[in-house]
């Protein structure tokens, strides 16, 4: 199958409004932090849906790998926000919130990768 429509996949509008939550959480962020955690966690979230995206349009296979690349870089972000809170730059409860969102878009992405890789 070639040409998901990655707007209609809830796991890309879920990871959209992830990075929105995350751009408005990180402007609380010590000044200092700008081009360090701050730019990490924003790139490495807004690579989730985008990755999404970018391989929607492409073969299975390499669908396949664009989900395990959004995977990825949940990942990064997920560690990202633990050294964030680690360092009082989020709230329990923002930390909560978002790591909540976050193991909801992984295990989407996880079962996604798993029905395309079932699928060559």
């Amino acid at each position: 199958m070639r040409g998901h429509n990655f707007r209609e996949l809830n796991v890309w509008k879920q990871a959209v409004a992830f990075v929105t939550e995350i751009y408005v959480i990180t402007k609380l962020f010590p000044q200092e932090e700008q081009y360090g955690l701050t730019s990490q966690i924003r790139r490495a979230s807004v690579s989730i849906p985008s990755n999404i995206a970018e391989g929607s349009g492409r073969s299975d296979n390499d669908f396949a790998r664009f989900i395990d690349m959004s995977l990825s870089s949940a990942y990064e972000v997920e560690t990202q926000l633990i050294i964030a809170k680690n360092l009082g730059y989020i709230s329990e409860e923002d930390f909560q919130f978002l790591i909540e969102n976050l193991r909801s878009i992984e295990n989407q992405l996880h079962g996604l990768s798993k029905y395309l890789n079932k699928t060559k």
